[in-house]
């Protein structure tokens, strides 16, 4: 989508059909641009913010759950009292990983590499559905191109007010060079939930599609995870789904008691213990391409309520029909 027609269709997110600012929310999903960045409302309620400049990548901050409950932690963004500090690089709801062509992009390290925002080249508000596409630059410290990816994110308007549904498709295209995802457990779908959620604290709990509970659903290979807790005076839980067709699925979850919720087909030395450091090694050939996609879903409840087996065959049957 060229400049202009990405203009055309941010006035269009936020005006009435006669051409007016609405007098009223407006139906299904919209978008809205602002201090580096992009708004997305369902229904005319916030349900995220994607964050594009001036960070070490992008992210989308908050993420807005059944009821109106802010389901991903504060902090770096903003600090509330109360809150845990560690892990600054844990913002919410991003993608990225430890090891690309040896470089860390997990981390804010002084040596970290830094993911670039460099346009969006689709935008598309509608009344069921609305998607964004994204380009961004992986480089080093130093500037050094080592790879690009092309983003997809698509966000449904809620049909009914129990949850929210967004599905992700990331394709990472290599350069000249090609491109090696390291095995390490710092990766990479991630999303660090509310600070009232973790499972340490005894408030929360995790469950993944092959039974593993709390703590030992970390380093387990699962189709599906899920993680809930309470926020607010209610429950509520967020699901991630590996997609049948994703790299060694199904991953491996990097998901930590404390608050950390990650799908990483990467890690496999450092989650079976293994001699072998680079046993989950992924490389991708000179000028191709591999395409990571997983959705995510928001609900009410605790997993078992949420009814994931069931969505996650609607998922998957979707998937195949596309």
């Amino acid at each position: 989508m060229k400049p202009n027609q990405i203009i055309l269709a941010l006035l269009f997110a936020t005006l009435g059909a006669n051409g007016a600012p609405a007098d009223r929310p407006l139906p299904g999903i919209r978008f809205s641009t602002q201090e580096g960045r992009l708004r997305v409302e369902a229904n005319g309620k916030l349900l995220t913010e994607y964050y594009f400049t001036n960070v070490p990548r992008p992210f989308c901050y908050p993420l807005i759950g059944p009821g109106g409950a802010e389901m991903t932690r504060n902090y770096p963004m903003k600090k509330v009292e109360g809150e845990e500090t560690d892990h600054p690089h844990h913002r919410s709801f991003w993608f990225t990983h430890g090891a690309v062509n040896g470089v860390d992009f997990w981390t804010d390290h002084e040596t970290a590499g830094r993911i670039i925002h460099r346009g969006f080249t689709e935008l598309t508000p509608g009344l069921k559905s609305g998607s964004f596409k994204a380009r961004n630059d992986w480089v080093t410290k130093d500037g050094k191109l080592i790879c690009t990816d092309d983003r997809t994110m698509t966000f449904y308007a809620p049909g009914k007010e129990d949850e929210r549904i967004i599905d992700c498709a990331i394709t990472m295209h290599a350069g000249a060079d090609g491109l090696v995802f390291g095995d390490t457990k710092e990766g990479s779908f991630a999303i660090r939930v509310a600070e009232t959620m973790p499972s340490k604290k005894g408030r929360g709990d995790m469950l993944n599609s092959e039974g593993d509970r709390g703590a030992k659903a970390w380093g387990k290979r699962a189709r599906w995870c899920d993680y809930w807790g309470p926020v607010g005076d209610s429950v509520v839980g967020v699901a991630i789904f590996d997609h049948p067709g994703n790299p060694n699925h199904p991953t491996w979850w990097h998901a930590r008691d404390y608050g950390l919720f990650a799908a990483n087909p990467f890690g496999k030395h450092d989650f079976e213990n293994l001699k072998d450091k680079a046993a989950g090694e992924v490389k991708v050939a000179a000028n191709s391409s591999v395409t990571f996609r997983y959705r995510v879903i928001l609900h009410r409840g605790t997993a078992r309520e949420a009814d994931l087996p069931g969505k996650y065959s609607d998922y998957t049957s979707d998937t195949k029909s596309k």
